[in-house]
């Protein structure tokens, strides 16, 4: 039993797709593999195995490995659903809302519920892939830390250090960490990766000698541009805040990217659709009029987000887009703003509150105390789909007399309008469903492809887990890992 922990000289560099194609590196190898994120930040979510949530890169990350997601994988989650406080999950099950200094103060005591879920996973495999969180060179947050060197020491783990060269910087950044660190820490570092390299490789070799020399740490592979990564789903918002498109085909969907948008990674097997264009609308921008479809996203904190909307003049948007007769489609927080009211009278999401939706549905939605987390299939559109329910709160009204979609245990789930045009689910995933995929999108009119998004998943994996086997000196990492336990 052995682990080895990827960490990280700042966020998005490239951590999380690392660790998946490094689970399915080792996985192809005959090993018994299985992936661990000890703290986590993100809106997007995966409903496990045994019914809790984890970040939706552990889940990658598990498919990588070959397994079923389970909620040991990421114990703690944090889900920010306004500036200065998150909702707190963990072994992947709600535990109230914390603010910022008050998950400062109670990390500390997660870290024993942290052990126990990576001590369980290191008895089921032959070595656990830990993935850090943001950097340990913030060393400002170093007190009571549970996601990176916090945990690196309290679980004797060695680390690599991943460096993105395609920011720049990289030599600055990766030796730059070294400096910052408290000894006892840097000590736990044993190697580095460069990740994210453009061109000739034998034109950093001067760099790539140099960080060694001046870190004192042996460089594990430059690891090239993994282009495969964009068919991956993606849990980080930093791709969404950088505006990329994608698709170029000539029918234009449109999604507004909400300040607390969650679970957006339900939009990602359009990009599997030649014919399609989605638009991810950045705030200060209106929804163009030339979209066929508008897809409102899942959020955190539904009342903010459709108050956000109203700011941003997105309301006027879609209701012009109707009244044009396009088609909209809510899932699960975009369901709920679909609709006549929402109600948040136990501050499930912050304070008391409440304020109306876009009035397109006939229905009203009260948040409460219970989530929902379970796997889920069904017929909607007349289609087969399979995704899973991740919500809180219960809609009701009129407009649920014309069901979304039915469930296979006989449970109705959303609404459509009379005219079919506005629909809403609190089923997440349902895109990932080549049929109804193809039933969505005859709707505006688009023949949809065959192609189907798990298998274009599983064969991005295969082609990083390749290029992986090429660039980095996986045996040597296997040697450290286990060399530590010896």
């Amino acid at each position: 039993m052995a682990g080895l922990m990827l960490q990280g000289t700042g966020s998005d560099v490239g951590k999380s797709v690392l660790t998946a194609g490094l689970c399915r590196a080792l996985s192809n190898r005959g090993l018994r593999v299985l992936p661990f994120k000890p703290q986590n930040m993100s809106n997007n979510a995966a409903v496990t195995a045994d019914g809790g949530e984890i970040g939706r890169a552990q889940a990658l990350q598990a498919v990588a490995a070959r397994v079923e997601p389970h909620s040991d994988m990421n114990p703690v989650l944090l889900k920010p659903q306004a500036d200065r406080s998150a909702q707190l999950i963990v072994h992947g099950r709600m535990r109230g809302t914390l603010g910022t200094s008050s998950f400062r103060e109670a990390r500390r005591s997660l870290l024993g519920e942290v052990m126990d879920s990576y001590r369980r996973l290191e008895s089921r495999c032959d070595i656990v892939l830990v993935e850090g969180a943001g950097s340990p060179a913030e060393i400002n947050l170093r007190a009571g830390d549970i996601a990176n060197m916090g945990f690196a020491r309290a679980a004797d783990v060695p680390v690599l250090l991943i460096g993105d060269i395609d920011r720049g910087g990289v030599i600055a950044s990766v030796v730059g960490s070294r400096a910052v660190l408290d000894p006892e820490d840097a000590a736990m570092i044993q190697g580095f990766l460069i990740n994210k390299f453009r061109g000739d490789p034998a034109l950093f070799a001067d760099g790539y000698a140099e960080i060694e020399r001046q870190s004192g740490w042996r460089g594990y592979g430059l690891v090239p541009w993994l282009s495969a990564s964009a068919r991956l789903p993606s849990e980080d918002a930093v791709r969404l805040e950088r505006g990329e498109a994608r698709g170029g085909g000539p029918v234009l969907i449109a999604c507004p990217i909400l300040p607390r948008i969650s679970n957006f990674d339900d939009l990602d097997p359009l990009k599997l659709e030649p014919d399609v264009a989605l638009a991810m609308i950045p705030p200060g921008a209106p929804i163009p009029a030339e979209a066929a479809l508008v897809i409102l996203p899942g959020s955190k904190a539904t009342i903010a987000d459709m108050r956000a909307m109203r700011m941003e003049g997105w309301d006027i948007d879609i209701l012009a887009h109707h009244r044009r007769g396009g088609a909209v489609l809510g899932l699960c927080g975009g369901y709920q703003m679909l609709g006549r009211r929402i109600s948040d009278p136990s501050g499930i999401e912050g304070a008391p509150d409440s304020c109306a939706g876009l009035a397109l549905l006939d229905v009203e939605t009260r948040l409460g105390d219970e989530k929902a987390l379970q796997p889920v299939a069904g017929d909607a559109l007349g289609a087969e789909f399979r995704g899973y329910e991740m919500h809180v709160g219960t809609t009701t009204g009129p407009g649920c007399a014309r069901p979304f979609a039915t469930f296979r245990d006989g449970r109705p789930d959303g609404a459509i309008s009379p005219d079919g045009r506005v629909m809403g689910s609190y089923c997440h995933g349902l895109l990932a469903s080549t049929a109804f995929r193809q039933a969505l999108l005859a709707r505006i009119g688009v023949a949809g492809g065959e192609e189907d998004y798990a298998h274009s998943v599983d064969a991005a994996l295969d082609e990083i887990a390749v290029q992986l086997e090429r660039h980095v000196d996986i045996d040597a990492m296997l040697e450290l890992a286990w060399g530590a336990t010896a």
